[in-house]
């Protein structure tokens, strides 16, 4: 075994060239350090811009932009180097505060002078189509006879009693009554019939409305007469008809009996008065 181990190692040292260099041993090296170059005055610019920008900055106003016989910041003087744009949140093509507060005052000077806006025309007045005339009164205070002096057939309240109950004193279906008075009234609106004639009390202004709204629908205009009767008179007439209201009735509606304005809509109110007897 130490023979085969000798012998290995002489071939080894035969293989070896004796003749070439040999590498020199590896030392450490030890090197001193570089004197530092002095700062220039633009690095120390640079730098004091890149400290300034790590600041939160307030936004410019747009309208203090610089001129262009402005002189430049000291940091573009110092350093030739342009601020970069910080980009705010919410991307391209978002206003500003800034320019959102500028945008209204400058079109603040438009809006103060608006443009000349001519006027609408205005529209003449609707020529009526005809007139519908209430009578207003107690009973027993002479609508009816008024109506026959002036050969005039109205829609009286009385003459559809007795055609739908053949009893004109019936007085239990007073709706049933008037709603279908109120549409013989339409049906002769719609006929476009110029003159008509409601022979009813009509005592309040509500119980008058329906019939001013009705008329003014269709484009007529609304006249009243008013029998302004005293209440004996009414009594004493009524004990000579062939229908009689009982006194306390009459006494009510003597109570809820109300002159018409010309504030409820009448265009025309004409007043009848009974004529006073003189002294014998």
């Amino acid at each position: 075994m130490r023979k085969w181990m000798r012998d290995k190692f002489k071939r080894r040292k035969k293989t070896q060239d004796d003749s070439a260099p040999k590498p020199a041993p590896l030392q450490p090296a030890y090197f001193e350090p570089e004197p530092e170059p002095e700062k220039s005055a633009a690095s120390e610019a640079a730098l004091e811009t890149r400290i300034r920008e790590s600041e939160p900055l307030p936004e410019p106003a747009p309208s203090e932009e610089p001129s262009g016989n402005a002189e430049p910041s000291t940091a573009q003087s110092a350093g030739g180097m342009r601020r970069p744009r910080r980009r705010r949140r919410g991307g391209r093509g978002r206003r500003r505060p800034a320019q959102q507060a500028a945008a209204p005052a400058s079109a603040a000077p438009a809006e103060a002078q608006p443009a000349s806006v001519p006027a609408a025309p205005v529209s003449a007045p609707r020529a009526s189509k005809g007139v519908v005339v209430l009578a207003i009164g107690l009973p027993g205070s002479g609508k009816s006879s008024w109506f026959k002096r002036h050969n005039i057939t109205p829609l009286s309240s009385d003459l559809l009693r007795s055609l739908l109950f053949d009893d004109p004193a019936e007085q239990g279906f007073q709706d049933l009554v008037f709603s279908n008075l109120r549409s013989m009234l339409k049906a002769r609106l719609l006929a476009r019939r110029p003159l008509n004639y409601v022979d009813a009390t009509n005592l309040t202004p509500h119980d008058r409305q329906s019939w001013i709204k009705l008329a003014k629908d269709f484009g007529y205009e609304v006249q009243a007469v008013f029998f302004d009767v005293p209440l004996e008179v009414c009594l004493e007439r009524n004990h000579r008809r062939p229908r009689i209201v009982s006194d306390d009735v009459m006494h009510k509606m003597s109570e809820k009996l109300k002159p018409p304005t010309f504030d409820e809509g009448f265009s025309k109110i004409t007043v009848v008065r009974v004529k006073q007897q003189g002294p014998l």
